[in-house]
């Protein structure tokens, strides 16, 4: 069906509003205008693309937000292909870098190089994690088998019982950081393992080839959304943070710093601790407000160092570092497609990253650097440029890249991520059954709601 006109203009009704422009958002907004149904989007932050952000430095474009796809993420790499947007590779040829209890080694496998006992039971774990997150659906995980035993528990605690190594604690540590941006004294077990289903796995989630760091975008992934406002032309309305979504017998009014639009129905597609920061009237349902107070977003920096030239790959690395000391947990090649621009990235994660930005920037790009240094050679002094980005700083993120639940609310209010309060339908990536924390699951939760709303108008 093609489409109908969009406005934007306050104060005008529309068939939906929908509140955030990220890529969830914006593809929500972007079925239902083809679905001939009007639509006004209104966006808090001057710019779209929500948490990915895309900038020019030194030579080449990287990503300050998310940044990679993988191969099992249908819905974003039809997106890609739809947009014509080209992908490439991550770098991932040559020695990875493992950091545990001070010592530094290299391995070449998935699973790092370890002691016959502690690769023993580094495998045994993730074989029992597979056994039982396939057991936990993500569409309703508190029907999972003991829901209501991993709910009461933390993932550090329930852990505790099948992972005696510290080195195997170390290791998984590092990714659950990376991954969620909390430790795992933060978050529910039952939590994690519906996010590990929702993913395919922590191995899927936290490796490059076949996972989910295989693929960057050319010109970096804010493009995906810059192009789908572009074609939702005026409907977009930047610089409109929403205050209180008021609904009525025949509508939901947004009351932003720029106005008022109401609309028959209105998406939110804010996470769910932004989106409880709205106020509502009448008031949210008792499940629906426990989720949006107790899901926390996760804590992460983005750091990003630009070189002349990838020495590391000179010297037989991939880039590639977990690490349990930090204050980097993880790092990556970064280089841009063509080669023109070396880079590195890494993550300030969990703790460490929420006592970041209190120290001088001198002393923390001391840190990084002399990381880098332990981990690559002296060279990695040489660097030509030291950007980072504190998500938990940005006013209308306050984190990245997921938000996590601790333990006792999925049980009792699971179904509240996604079910509708009256005229209001909820998106984000938190609210996706499939690939959530991600762009895919992004997409998919935006089309998820929009159909909701289709068959209601």
């Amino acid at each position: 069906m093609k489409s109908r006109a969009i406005t934007q203009a306050m104060g005008e009704r529309v068939d939906v509003v929908v509140v955030g422009a990220g890529l969830s958002g914006l593809c929500a907004a972007r079925k239902l205008s083809r679905g001939g149904v009007s639509v006004a989007v209104v966006e808090a932050r001057d710019r779209v693309g929500g948490r990915t952000w895309s900038r020019e430095i030194g030579n080449g474009v990287f990503d300050l937000g998310g940044q990679w796809v993988g191969p099992d993420q249908k819905r974003v790499l039809a997106l890609i292909d739809e947009l014509k947007i080209q992908t490439f590779p991550t770098y991932c040829e040559g020695k990875k870098v493992l950091e545990l209890d001070g010592k530094v080694a290299t391995y070449k496998r998935s699973i790092p190089s370890m002691s016959i006992p502690h690769l023993i039971q580094l495998t045994g774990a993730l074989s029992y994690l597979k056994r039982v997150r396939q057991r936990v659906s993500p569409a309703a995980p508190m029907g999972a088998e003991g829901a209501k035993e991993l709910d009461a528990e933390t993932l550090e605690t329930w852990r505790s019982r099948f992972v005696k190594s510290s080195k195997v604690s170390g290791v998984m540590d590092a990714a659950i950081r990376t991954i969620f941006g909390a430790e795992a004294k933060d978050l529910s077990a039952l939590y994690f393992l519906m996010y590990l289903s929702a993913g395919g796995g922590l191995l899927k989630l936290s490796e490059i080839e076949g996972g989910a760091q295989q693929d960057r975008l050319i010109g970096g992934a804010q493009p995906l959304s810059q192009a789908i406002a572009k074609e939702l032309g005026n409907g977009v309305r930047l610089g409109a943070p929403v205050r209180r979504l008021v609904q009525g017998p025949d509508g939901v009014d947004a009351i932003t710093d720029q106005g008022t639009v109401g609309g028959r129905y209105a998406v939110v597609a804010v996470p769910p601790a932004l989106a409880g920061r709205i106020e509502y009237e009448p008031t949210l349902s008792v499940g629906r407000d426990q989720v949006t107070q107790r899901f926390a977003m996760g804590s992460t920096v983005k750091v990003l160092v630009t070189y002349e030239f990838p020495f590391w790959r000179k010297a037989g690395f991939s880039g590639e570092v977990v690490s349990s000391e930090g204050p980097l947990s993880t790092v990556f090649d970064n280089t841009s497609h063509d080669g023109g621009q070396a880079a590195l990235v890494g993550f300030v994660v969990g703790a460490q990253a929420r006592q970041w930005s209190v120290q001088p920037l001198a002393d923390r790009q001391r840190r990084v650097i002399s990381a880098l240094v332990r981990y690559f050679g002296h060279d990695a002094n040489h660097f030509t440029d030291y950007h980072e980005l504190d998500w938990g700083m940005e006013p209308w993120s306050h984190g990245c890249p997921v938000g996590g639940l601790p333990p006792g609310v999925l049980t009792h209010s699971a179904a509240h991520l996604r079910k509708p309060e009256g005229r209001i339908h909820w998106a984000g990536t938190e609210a996706a059954t499939e690939w959530m924390g991600y762009m895919e699951g992004a997409i998919e939760s935006g089309e998820r709601a929009a159909e909701e709303v289709l068959r209601r108008i």
